[in-house]
């Protein structure tokens, strides 16, 4: 039954039946199905989740033949096996399948890690399991289930609904429109749209407003949205950190082309063979390439992914690690980050600031907390607050008072209302909610009701008006009821976080500038950010903001720091002009209200006990809300990039220096300076050397101020100390046909020890602006993995492998010439670095205005590197 139960049932047929034949038609009643009904379910039609974040090591796999360069030295090798060359075609074909092995264990250890940061990630939601409710991740839900829904929520499934009051969800996500969908539990008219059933809730929209219930029909890939997710697929838009690899990607491109097509047309020119010129060119380009450059990148990442885990941050994305490190603005709410979060009832007052219990119970009657059994189980925090105060029960809510009907509070409108009927019958209007939208319906205020109220904000209350007006009938009508006069207030308490003020320094000293954008009124705001020591150099309302065009926002936000009272368009909008003004900007929400905000963001980052909405816009999921966690993230981005880009220089300075002598000696020698396989095992060694990378330690400097790619930045160091490393290769070349009168085989030999060695032993002098060793050790897994493949590249003439390779032992004259030149090299580097690093010119930023988005990025965090170089060797 339960196998044909699911395909059996579409969401069209239940949103035209009655909603208890929907009921009974899957097999489930009012209270829902037992927990063993559940867990049958769940075995026979598998979990309600679109995919899963498993590592697949096929997948993982195919991605590394995807490489075109792999490709082309496969190809090449077919080639060399079919015109008699098998010991090239054979080493071609091991050095790329020991390339391809470690770029598939490095990124399926990577996804692996992926895959257990997901499985930290929870989403519940509010189910009837045997006539209770309890909380059930949403991956267990099975048709039948009976599901609660209220504001915030992410519908977890294709729903029937039962019940509902005053139920809006957001369809955008399937629909595209903006509007909220106003929803009923009356039986569907037909229509020619599947998305047309007013009386279903479609898995991935949002409750906006209002509460329900409702009965799963379909789940996972069964849904709408999985149907339209499995066909589209999932594609993630690229972030600055994948934007600027392109960049420095297509670089490489431009330039190998060149150096590879002029190296075969001279050779080929200067009567070589075909085969031996493209072998030697293909080799030349390769060897220019770091090979190894995404299993860097994402050994990096999932090394940091990791760590950041073990301190409570869970990265969605690892791409993202990089853009938490780049954070330049970010943006936070107050409740739970600045403060405690523990909101506590405080006092309720009548408008002229006499303590009154009736304030609290017309509080408590209007109120949208969920308590079952006397105790409080769900709600706004500020309603749950009322519910758990000392005086709730001495205030009597529901003595004599019927809630007859309620319009749940609301992030637009800021307020809530409720009809209650008392002993005598009367009808009472109750509202709830920001006191300047509440004082903005009544007449009559009192006097003394500002002054009030001015007094609680300068204290650092949060403050919800209470107001009344006769009522009429069994339903609510518009927002403004008749007569509607002000009763009191409510305080409630949410002090500072004591160690919030030591976080907002970390953040100061990583350059990161704070602001504090909340729904809460802006004198409480800024009372908690001077309490924390946080400089407020403006305040803008949201009521101002909608005053303010494009410019004048633009103007305003660098003297501003607190944003109050702000609608979740506004939000978005004053994230979106602080990214126009060049910034990367972060921003940490919880609520369903900040879902678009999260996504506007270049880092959206969200807390493990935010709505669900929250949590899938974020990039980042922070297992406690708290800003010192946020710096740790803040600083492992930073340290990643770093590593990433000692990499980038000194795989690109190094190898472009070899390849440029290997190039330019091909011209004059009568032999080719180094076989292709010699060149592609150089490369292999160096590459497996710097593998240890991510492990590297970072100067503390570098951790200082944000960091962003800069192609220009990249292609200047190139070029600087490209040609160090020509210079002893020359060298090199004269001591061995000179001296000791190398032939083809002595040279190749000779060549290869010495650029393996220098190149390698490189990786210490470029790895840090300061003095290496001294001033700035490398980690123990660089360093014995250098000196490793160093003793390696020494002492391969001496194997049995060397005839295969094309080496000879090299006499001990020529080691000791090599053994010469090393700290020379080292010694000159040192000496580039002071001139390059005190001369490199910061180039100004280009107009900005004209550019598409991406380009736009990337252009304007060209030459920051530079900038940041330049004040490490300040340092």
């Amino acid at each position: 039954m339960v196998q044909a139960l699911q395909p059996g049932l579409s969401l069209g047929d239940a949103a035209r039946m009655p909603a208890a034949d929907v009921v009974a038609a899957l097999g489930s009643r009012e209270g829902g199905l037992s927990e063993q009904e559940a867990g049958r379910r769940r075995a026979d039609l598998g979990p309600n989740a679109l995919r899963t974040h498993g590592a697949r090591p096929i997948a993982v796999f195919v991605r590394q033949l995807r490489n075109p360069l792999l490709m082309l030295l496969l190809a090449v090798a077919c080639v060399s096996a079919v015109v008699g060359e098998a010991t090239d075609a054979v080493i071609i074909v091991l050095i790329s399948a020991l390339s391809i092995g470690l770029g598939f264990i490095n990124e399926y250890r990577s996804e692996r890690a992926v895959e257990a940061l997901h499985s930290q990630l929870r989403h519940s939601s509010i189910v009837l399991r045997d006539g209770r409710e309890r909380s059930v991740d949403v991956v267990d839900l099975v048709p039948g289930d009976v599901v609660r829904l209220s504001v915030g929520d992410v519908v977890p499934a294709d729903l029937r609904l039962l019940a509902l009051n005053g139920l809006e969800c957001d369809e955008a996500v399937l629909t595209g429109e903006a509007l909220a969908v106003e929803k009923r539990a009356d039986p569907a008219p037909e229509s020619d749209s599947p998305l047309d059933l007013p009386s279903c809730a479609f898995m991935g929209t949002v409750v906006r407003s209002g509460s329900g219930t409702g009965v799963v029909v379909q789940t996972g890939p069964r849904t709408a949205f999985g149907r339209i997710a499995v066909r589209l697929g999932t594609r993630q838009p690229e972030t600055a950190f994948q934007l600027g690899l392109r960049g420095f990607s297509m670089m490489l491109v431009r330039l190998t082309g060149l150096l590879a097509a002029t190296i075969l047309v001279v050779n080929i020119l200067l009567g070589r063979s075909v085969l031996d010129s493209l072998l030697f060119a293909l080799a030349i380009a390769v060897g220019l390439t770091p090979q190894l450059l995404p299993a860097i990148v994402t050994v990096s990442l999932s090394t940091g992914a990791r760590r950041l885990a073990q301190r409570s941050v869970i990265v969605k994305r690892l791409v993202a690690i990089e853009d938490l490190g780049n954070i330049e603005v970010f943006f936070t709410d107050k409740t739970g980050t600045l403060t405690d979060g523990r909101i506590t009832f405080e006092q309720a007052l009548d408008a002229t600031g006499q303590p009154d219990e009736r304030i609290l119970q017309l509080g408590l009657l209007c109120n949208d907390a969920v308590v079952q059994d006397g105790s409080v189980v769900g709600g706004n925090s500020l309603d749950q607050a009322l519910w758990q105060s000392a005086g709730a029960a001495g205030a009597g809510a529901e003595a004599g008072y019927r809630r007859l009907a309620a319009r749940p509070f609301d992030y637009q409108s800021r307020f809530g209302m409720a009809l209650v009927a008392g002993p005598d019958g009367r009808r009472t209007v109750l509202v709830k909610g920001a006191p300047e939208v509440v004082l903005g319906r009544c007449v009559d205020i009192p006097a003394s009701a500002q002054p009030v109220l001015g007094r609680l904000f300068d204290a650092g209350s949060r403050v919800v008006a209470v107001a009344a007006a006769p009522g009429r009938g069994d339903e609510l009508g518009g927002d403004r009821p008749d007569g509607l006069r002000l009763q009191g207030f409510l305080a409630f308490r949410d002090p500072p976080k004591v160690d919030a003020a030591e976080a907002l320094a970390r953040l100061r000293a990583l350059d990161v500038e704070v602001k504090v954008i909340t729904g809460d009124n802006g004198r409480v705001a800024v009372k908690v950010c001077r309490d924390l020591g946080l400089d407020v150099r403006g305040v803008i309302s949201g009521s101002e903001l909608e005053q303010l065009d494009a410019a004048a926002l633009a103007d305003a936000l660098p003297a501003t720091t607190v944003f109050a009272r702000v609608t979740p368009e506004q939000k978005s909008r004053v994230i979106r002009a602080q990214r126009a003004l060049g910034s990367t900007v972060g921003f940490l929400g919880d609520g369903v209200n900040d879902a678009v905000a999260l996504h506007d963001a270049d880092v959206g980052i969200s807390v493990d006990s935010a709505s669900d909405v929250a949590k899938d816009a974020a990039d980042v999921v922070l297992l406690e809300k708290d800003l010192d966690v946020l710096a740790d993230g803040i600083g492992e981005g930073r340290r990643i990039f770093a590593n990433t880009i000692k990499y980038v220089l000194m795989g690109t300075s190094s190898n472009f220096g070899n390849m440029f002598s290997a190039g330019a000696s091909s011209f004059v020698l009568s032999f080719l300076p180094m076989l292709p396989t010699q060149i592609l095992l150089n490369n292999l060694l160096y590459d497996i050397s710097e593998m240890t990378v991510p492990t590297d330690r970072v100067d503390e400097e570098q951790l200082r101020r944000p960091a962003h790619w800069d192609t220009g930045h990249i292609r200047h160091f190139m070029l600087a100390f490209g040609p160090i490393s020509s210079i002893f290769d020359f060298a090199t070349f004269a001591i061995l046909l000179r001296v000791f009168d190398a032939g083809p085989t002595l040279f190749r030999t000779g060549w290869f020890v010495e650029s393996l060695t220098t190149q390698s032993l490189a990786i210490f002098a470029i790895r840090t602006a300061r003095v290496p060793f001294f001033r700035s050790r490398p980690s123990r897994p660089l360093l014995w993995s250098t000196l490793g493949v160093v003793a390696v590249g020494v002492l391969l003439p001496f194997t049995p492998l060397a005839q295969p390779l094309g080496f000879m032992r090299l006499p001990a004259g020529v080691l000791a010439a090599i053994a010469a030149m090393v700290p020379a090299y080292l010694l000159l580097l040192e000496l580039g670095k002071l001139l390059f690093f005190g001369r490199h010119v910061h180039r100004p930023h280009r107009p900005l205005g004209r550019l598409p988005r991406a380009e736009r990025r990337i252009v304007r965090r060209a030459s920051r590197w530079s900038v940041r170089r330049r004040a490490d060797v300040a340092a």
